[in-house]
């Protein structure tokens, strides 16, 4: 049975925007539609029997700098749409859970003021803004992951090559004042650590937060830390040791540290797990527990010849060193992996009016990239293994800002950018991992070494779960611009002997299914949308369906399907029986 999907025909939200998308394509402000293939179709394969590993829920975690965003309007309302995406527990880390200030966010800089001391020294806590935004995580249903950082005021030492104030302003390095200094006294670090997860336990309970994960600062082999990886060390050690004794059974690890790719960040990485795998506690004298390793991996998108040209084989290589080395560790090597930090590139807050290649992050060049990177962390998962347990995006929402401004970010003044709908197709799948075959795939080791920069990589990752099958399939190349749509017949085996139909539901992300940016280009790109055109640029958000769902026969446990995928579009088949 073949069935043919046209690439303009829509349900749903789409009923509410095509004039506005033909407005669109009247005026410029999107490509015309993609010319029809006139290369031979790429066949996709999908054995549903051949298992290759679980299907874990690894795209369920985000982050973001800007704490305080949390309990803002369409904070609070992002927080629920990410609970909302995902079966499995949705995790958000935070930067400046620790740092000193009067809890007013700005770009790259938020605070809970949750430290302070007294004339004589003595510790003061301060829970309010810090319970705000657990609260805010309760009530939305989501999980934290508990970043101890930054050093509040108080605590901070000062250091005689450090002369900067203890907040520095974006777009100066908001990373270079005192809030990324040692502290100066461990033991007071450490004290902070156990009050902190003690109050946590008062408040949510024990059983709640033992589901959580506790990491040790953010990047501590660049200038998030101002001093010696030895003293970060010490900094894991008290932090952790304060952590356990007001939580015995707490996860912790760390160290978060910055892209193995680069051979200085790989050394960081692997003085660390030597510390830990045979050192003993500054602390304590203890051995040192850690339950999970953390770092980032990123990419690196830069302008070419007028083209934005993203970097995936940045980011493949850095989870490829990362794994490599945890690897070599026999004690370590089955420990869960939270890559706590994976992205396109590094700065979130940086938009495109300071980075025009950053306004990939607008439309579909960002989902796209998520896929291929998606599957790919899951083969160097399997070549090295390990067991990786998050590819976290961080990336969240900013307040008060443009509309489609550009930043790294999810939503845009409460409108759902293309990209939160990838994640919500990778939350549509379940079950195991299984085989498939692709004539347009980029091999894993030419997404290491070049990245996607010839033919264009048309791939799929499939699913295999209870009376249930999804097959994610993409055409995305790294450097964006127009080229013809690609025709891809896919062909899914090992549906039991039993089911004679199968109910597909398609799934589509392109320029004209589940793409606000689409739509407010063609209501002019307004920065103050009319009730009417909010209403529509919210429905636009959405995950769409790309056709009505039918029943479709199976002939000897096999379905055959026939669609055409624009450049950077991204497919969800969803089988149920």
């Amino acid at each position: 049975m073949r069935v043919f999907f046209d690439r303009m025909r829509g349900v749903g939200a789409v009923a509410l925007t095509v004039g506005a998308y033909l407005s669109a394509y009247a005026q410029g402000t999107v490509p015309p539609p993609a010319p029809a293939s006139s290369q031979a179709p790429v066949v996709i394969g999908v054995d549903l029997a051949r298992i290759v590993g679980p299907y874990k829920p690894i795209y369920s975690w985000f982050g973001y700098d800007e704490a305080n965003y949390t309990t803002m309007r369409h904070g609070t309302e992002l927080l629920k749409e990410l609970h909302d995406l995902s079966p499995a527990p949705v995790y958000i880390r935070a930067h400046h859970l620790l740092t000193s200030g009067d809890g007013v966010a700005e770009l790259k800089f938020s605070s809970t003021n949750v430290y302070s001391e007294d004339a004589d020294g003595k510790p003061v806590y301060d829970f309010k803004i810090f319970d705000g935004i657990f609260d805010a995580y309760k009530a939305a249903g989501v999980r934290p992951m508990v970043e101890l950082g930054f050093m509040p005021k108080d605590l901070a030492a000062d250091l005689p090559n450090r002369h900067e104030p203890y907040q520095v302003h974006y777009p100066k390095s908001t990373i270079s004042g005192k809030s990324n200094n040692p502290p100066k006294d461990y033991a007071k670090w450490g004290e902070l650590a156990r009050v902190v997860t003690a109050h946590l336990v008062e408040r949510y309970g024990k059983e709640t937060v033992l589901q959580w994960y506790f990491e040790v600062w953010n990047e501590p082999d660049i200038d998030y830390w101002h001093t010696t990886p030895e003293e970060y060390w010490k900094l894991y050690d008290y932090a952790v040791a304060g952590v356990r004794a007001a939580l015995p059974g707490a996860r912790v690890g760390g160290p978060a540290s910055t892209s193995p790719g680069n051979p200085k960040a790989y050394g960081f990485l692997k003085n660390f797990l030597d510390h830990v795998d045979t050192g003993k506690s500054a602390a304590n004298g203890k051995a040192l527990p850690m339950d999970f390793i953390s770092f980032h991996a990123k990419g690196f998108p830069t302008i070419k010849e007028g083209k934005v040209t993203m970097g995936l084989n940045r980011e493949m290589k850095d989870a490829d060193q990362g794994f490599d080395l945890i690897s070599k560790y026999p004690k370590f090597r089955n420990l869960p992996i939270i890559i706590s930090e994976a992205d396109p590139e590094g700065c979130a807050a940086c938009s495109s009016k300071v980075n025009p290649a950053n306004n990939y992050r607008n439309g579909t060049l960002y989902p796209a990239y998520t896929a291929a990177a998606f599957k790919g962390l899951f083969e160097l998962q399997d070549r090295h293994k390990v067991n990786l347990l998050s590819m976290l995006s961080w990336s969240f929402e900013f307040e008060d800002k443009d509309y489609f401004e550009g930043f790294r970010s999810l939503a845009t003044n409460g409108v759902d950018k293309p990209v939160l709908n990838v994640f919500r197709m990778f939350a549509l799948m379940s079950g195991n991992r299984v085989m498939t075959t692709s004539s347009g795939q980029v091999p894993l080791d030419t997404l290491l070494s070049t990245g996607v920069r010839e033919n264009a990589d048309v791939d799929a990752l499939a699913t295999m779960g209870d009376r249930e099958a999804a097959v994610l399939a993409w055409n995305y190349h790294d450097v964006d611009g127009a080229a013809e749509a690609t025709s891809v017949n896919v062909a899914i085996a090992g549906i039991p002997s039993n089911v004679h139909r199968v109910l597909l539901e398609h799934y589509r992300l392109d320029d004209t299914h589940s793409n606000a940016y689409t739509i407010w280009k063609g209501m002019g790109s307004p920065q103050h949308p009319t009730t009417e055109q909010y209403a529509q640029l919210k429905a636009a958000g959405q995950l769409e369906l790309f056709s009505s769902p039918e029943w479709v026969d199976v002939e000897h446990g096999q379905v055959r399907l026939t669609t055409e995928l624009p450049r950077q579009s991204v497919s969800l088949l969803h089988l149920k029986w």
